[in-house]
């Protein structure tokens, strides 16, 4: 039997194809979705040690799937590798949250899969770390000694819950930019309807 599941979510077949090629045979069990609605069907159904995930794809993209995953507590340590061709517009459309997954860009061999595949297991087991640290409140951050008898310990969790606050702020300002997007469409849309 397998020793990890890896899921490969593409809408292009033949990419799919090419990455479970890259996989060495016996060593992963390998699972495929057409576009990220089946995916995150998969995701949940099979729990998988690892999505490479494609970006840009019909129904349900890859940032969308990423953010139902970090929603959901008990996926919200899967790594992922999110693969395009078209890094920079993966850039514009999620600044500053390449925290939550390793991307690759296609095309691109199997060094640089499994350079990318090592780097989101790390990333994960980051959010698994950080995770685990209770929040505290301002107060308590506050009150609490600049060093203690365990200080590095106590300036690792200060870390931690600043880390844990910027991927907050990230992730509200995705979403701040995609409801304007939404509302710029609305404007249009009534405009063109009135005019």
């Amino acid at each position: 039997m397998a020793s990890l599941k890896i899921l490969i979510v593409d809408d292009s077949k033949t990419i799919r194809m090419q990455v479970r090629d890259m996989l060495p045979r016996g060593s992963y069990e390998v699972i495929e979705a057409r576009d990220g609605v089946e995916g995150l069907h998969v995701i949940r159904q099979e729990r998988p040690n690892l999505v490479l995930l494609d970006f840009f794809m019909p129904r349900m993209n890859g940032w969308e799937v990423v953010q139902t995953i970090q929603a959901d507590p008990r996926l919200k340590s899967i790594p992922i590798v999110m693969m395009s061709g078209r890094r920079e517009d993966v850039e514009k459309t999620v600044p500053e949250l390449f925290d939550y997954f390793e991307f690759v860009g296609k095309p691109f061999g199997q060094s640089h899969l499994f350079n990318a595949i090592r780097s989101a297991t790390a990333k994960a087991k980051d959010r698994q770390e950080v995770a685990a640290i209770p929040m505290r409140s301002p107060a308590e951050v506050e009150d609490a000694p600049a060093v203690g008898p365990n200080g590095a310990t106590e300036l690792q969790q200060l870390k931690a819950e600043v880390q844990q606050l910027r991927n907050q702020n990230a992730r509200l300002r995705t979403e701040v930019e995609t409801l304007k997007k939404q509302m710029a469409q609305v404007v249009a849309l009534v405009r063109q309807k009135l005019g």
